[in-house]
């Protein structure tokens, strides 16, 4: 005989059922924003999201950022991701590399990966907070920028494609570099029998060709990205192809390497392009995309021609502007981009402003080409971890506003080679107060000519402290949190 159950173990056991029931119910009915955080090389993109992250989790040091300088964010905590299939970003290793002795940046990340954070907060609306605490899930998905500039490659075709390439390549910019790539494929017949060798050997030198550009430090426009970060991709025929010369607007006869190239680049469209665009891009709500505009300020005309190039490219992979009705047949709308000029802890407090007007200029031009005009875009300039504070230094009468910090391993600044440990007080002059004499001027000075500086990560605890670290110093990283999430907030 089946003994009875007892009446606590129903009352545990019911219990139990409906909290759980309860805790998933929350869950399902709590809003998400999805985040896109891509950048251009050296842009910065994992410091940012790790510096984000931290502030949200720590709390603090963010005037600007209204739910939390209303003192209406209660917590912020770290989550499971919502998609299985998708790496985590490693937050934790990130910041034990800023938090160590000596601290440095974290490496750079070469692929998608997705964080989740939950935001608990009292909301500014009256009835809502009779409810109780709200909550927000923050997924931060963080994407290579090389990946963005390849969403154009849907629209193109093969011949489209070949014939921007070799003009860029031709270009006084890239020639040097290119040599070898152009030397080869002018000796390469497209109309010749589709050969897996001559594949191979022109896939390798048009990557080459790309990888030095790219660390070259002055160029942005690098397609296709997957070339410089393959992955388990390396070596497939997905990405075993490379621009021709075809003067005919005919389809290559089959059988010849033309039709060869044309098929590889149709196939990386449709199994690399296109499921990135459909299982991530798509889905995002907000995006955030850093720019380096310093380095091509110092670098020149050329790398600004680049860079507006650049933008040009990813203002047609964006849709900015409010979702809607239209969106369930249209495909769902980026209603926020943010474009972010970072590194702005080069400059002094009263150059800030002038940063982000000479970004704004770039984007608005390249907006204006790309036909991409929306009220969802805006610039502004930040440091997600500032390495430099702002100090005076007399020299004679004359009192200097300059920039102290540690220069990293190798910087020479006045004949003075640095170790990496030491400190430099620094005048980085100003930028004009007009954004377009500020690029005119840039067109014409010779590369180097801000004599940047790289700095080493500030050392964020005394030696030896166990205690954790704090909000990271930063520059108006709280702006950007406001101009992104914080309508998700009230």
């Amino acid at each position: 005989m089946r003994p009875p159950l007892s009446n606590t173990f129903d009352t545990t056991s019911l219990a139990g059922l409906f909290a759980e029931a309860r805790t998933r119910l929350t869950d399902y009915l709590t809003p998400s924003v999805r985040l896109g955080v891509t950048g251009l090389a050296r842009s910065g993109k994992t410091v940012f999201i790790t510096a984000l992250v931290r502030s949200l989790v720590a709390g603090g040091r963010l005037p600007f950022f209204s739910p939390e300088a209303e003192g209406r964010i209660v917590r912020a905590y770290l989550e499971p991701q919502p998609d299985d299939a998708v790496p985590r970003f490693e937050y934790e290793a990130h910041m034990a590399t800023l938090e160590g002795t000596p601290p440095q940046w974290p490496d750079s990340t070469r692929r998608v990966s997705e964080l989740r954070v939950t935001i608990e907060y009292q909301s500014a609306n009256a009835i809502k907070r009779t409810l109780g605490l709200s909550k927000l899930h923050l997924d931060i998905v963080d994407y290579p920028g090389e990946w963005l500039i390849d969403l154009p490659l849907l629209a193109q075709s093969y011949q489209a494609f070949s014939n921007e390439a070799l003009k860029l390549a031709r270009d006084p910019l890239r020639a040097d570099i290119a040599k070898a790539w152009l030397d080869f494929i002018a000796g390469t017949d497209p109309g010749g029998s589709e050969d897996e060798r001559i594949a191979r050997d022109g896939a390798r030198l048009y990557t080459g060709y790309l990888r030095a550009a790219r660390d070259r430090e002055t160029l942005s426009t690098l397609a296709p990205g997957r070339f410089l970060m393959p992955g388990d991709l390396e070596g497939s025929p997905l990405l075993t192809f490379f621009p021709l010369p075809l003067t005919s607007q005919e389809a290559p006869p089959r059988g010849s390497l033309a039709a060869m190239m044309v098929r590889r680049f149709e196939s990386y469209k449709s199994e690399v392009v296109r499921p990135f665009f459909k299982d991530h891009f798509s889905r995002l709500d907000r995006q955030i995309v850093l720019v380096d505009v310093l380095g091509a300020l110092d670098a020149g005309a050329e790398a600004l021609v680049d860079l507006d190039r650049a933008m040009e490219g990813v203002l047609k992979a964006f849709r900015p502007g409010a979702n809607s009705w239209l969106s369930v047949i249209m495909g769902r709308r980026i209603d926020k981009v943010l474009f972010a000029a970072t590194k702005a802890d080069h400059l002094p407090a009263a150059s800030h402003d002038r940063l982000a007007a000479i970004l704004k200029v770039i984007i608005d031009s390249a907006a204006e080409r790309a036909a991409a005009q929306g009220a969802g875009v805006a610039t502004l300039a930040l440091a997600a971890v500032r390495a430099t504070r702002e100090t005076e230094v007399k020299i004679g009468k004359d009192v200097l506003p300059c920039l102290k910090g540690t220069p990293l391993a190798g910087e020479t600044v006045d004949g003075h080679v640095y170790d990496g440990t030491e400190e430099a007080a620094i005048f980085p002059g100003d930028l004009p107060a007009d954004p377009q004499a500020a690029l005119d001027a840039a067109r014409i000075a010779k590369a180097g000519s801000l004599h940047l500086v790289r700095f080493a990560p500030p050392r964020l605890k005394p030696k030896g402290a166990d205690a954790a670290t704090p909000a990271l110093p930063h520059i108006r990283l709280d702006r950007a949190l406001e101009f992104l999430i914080s309508e998700d907030l009230t």
